[in-house]
C-alpha cells in the first residue's frame, strides 16, 4: 500500500467520522474539523519524512555512483539507517501514531475503544483507499496486452500507463 497526498483528506476526515459513529471515540462538533486536521497532519509528516529519506536515497546514490536502477535497495539502506518504516509496515506505524494522537488529542474529548480495534478499524479504512495500485497494475496490464512484458517498450508504456491511470483517480 502507498499513501498518495491526495487521499490524506479523505482518510482523516473517514477515520474520525467512523470512529464517531460508531461510538469508538466523542468528538465534539466544533471540533470535528480540528481532529480531521490531525489525523491529516500524521499523514502527511510520515510522506514529509519519506521524502526525506528519498532526497538522502538521491544524494548517496550520486555520491556512490550508482545510477538510478539500485534506487529502491539504497532507499531501503537509508530508511533502515534513519528508523524510517516503509511499505505496509509504514502504514502500521502511521496508524499507531494516529491512535496514539487520539489518546492526547484535545480535540478527542474521549476514546472508549482499545488500541487492537481502533488499529483494525483505521486500517480498514486506509485498505479501502491505498489498495490502488494492485487494481492500477492490473489495468495497466490489460491494456498492453499487445507488447510483450519484459521489453523496453512494455516497460516504458506501463510506467505511462500507470501514470495515466494514477492521474485519472486523482491520486497524483
Amino acid at each position: 500500500m502507498r499513501l498518495y497526498p491526495k487521499v490524506i483528506p479523505t482518510i482523516a476526515r473517514e477515520v474520525v467520522q467512523t470512529l464517531m459513529q460508531e461510538g469508538d471515540i466523542e468528538v465534539e462538533t466544533m471540533r470535528i474539523a480540528d481532529a480531521e486536521m490531525d489525523m491529516a497532519a500524521i499523514m502527511k509528516e510520515y510522506l514529509a519524512a519519506e521524502e526525506r529519506v528519498n532526497a538522502a536515497t538521491r544524494e548517496a546514490l550520486e555520491r556512490r555512483g550508482y545510477d538510478h536502477s539500485r534506487f529502491n535497495q539504497v532507499k531501503r539502506e537509508m530508511a533502515d539507517v534513519r528508523g524510517f518504516k516503509m511499505g505496509d509496515e509504514g502504514i502500521e506505524y502511521v496508524i499507531g501514531q494516529m491512535i496514539e494522537f487520539l489518546l492526547i488529542s484535545r480535540n478527542v474529548e474521549e476514546v472508549y475503544t482499545d488500541d487492537a480495534p481502533l488499529r483494525k478499524k483505521v486500517f480498514g479504512i486506509f485498505k479501502k483507499h491505498l489498495d490502488v495500485d494492485d487494481e492500477i497494475d492490473r489495468e495497466a496490464r490489460a491494456r498492453l496486452k499487445h507488447l510483450q512484458e519484459g521489453t523496453q517498450a512494455f516497460e516504458i508504456e506501463y510506467q505511462k500507463t500507470v501514470e495515466l491511470l494514477r492521474r485519472s483517480r486523482g491520486l497524483i
